[in-house]
């Protein structure tokens, strides 16, 4: 137990400057850089990695304080965004269709997850999507397929890399060339 709980405190303290992370990262940051960011009220959940973004509104609520398999709130945004997070959850059908419920008409829907990661159970640790399967788990959800954007990266050094520990990313040795045959992380932005 003790060497879960160091490698999940590592994760949490370095995650921008995982290897594994590098690339998701900034094609996120793009991916909402494309949107009119400076005029949306966001909602963060689980996380406070993108408060300082320059947006018009930011709110972050972590669990316990929702439960997004069961709980929504009364407002609205025009961008939701969870990174991490729906791996551990153990509905996560139910809170897709929260989110989507909480968005404004023509809102975004930012979401990360692991593929080929690390099992760590804090406190769940549950499922896993592709891109397609992410893509039709939003459309699932109520996302029109046509406005859902999904990308992955990954490679073989970095997934056994990361069998062990999370890995700080070095460029002088670590390579950000993508195969997709090893999709690490994968993410997508759905338009609502």
């Amino acid at each position: 137990m003790f060497n879960f709980l160091k490698k999940l405190k590592q994760r949490e303290t370095t995650a921008s400057d995982q290897w594994c992370c590098i690339v998701m990262e900034d094609a996120t940051k793009r991916l909402v850089e494309k949107t009119d960011h400076s005029q949306m009220s966001i909602l963060e959940i689980s996380g406070e990695k993108w408060k300082d973004f320059n947006f018009k509104s930011y709110k972050t609520l972590c669990y316990p304080d929702i439960d997004i398999c069961k709980d929504k709130l009364d407002e609205t945004f025009d961008l939701i965004i969870a990174e991490q997070v729906f791996e551990h959850l153990i509905y996560p059908h139910r809170a897709a269709k929260n989110v989507y419920s909480m968005l404004n008409a023509g809102g975004y829907f930012l979401i990360t997850t692991p593929f080929l990661i690390l099992y760590h159970p804090a406190p769940e640790d549950c499922t896993r999507w592709t891109e397609t399967g992410l893509k039709h788990f939003l459309e699932e959800a109520g996302f029109p397929a046509e406005h859902i954007q999904t990308g992955s990266w990954g490679n073989k050094s970095c997934t056994i890399a990361n069998l062990d520990s999370w890995i700080v990313y070095d460029k002088r040795k670590h390579s950000l060339e993508n195969d997709a045959r090893f999709p690490i992380v994968v993410w997508a932005l759905a338009k609502k």
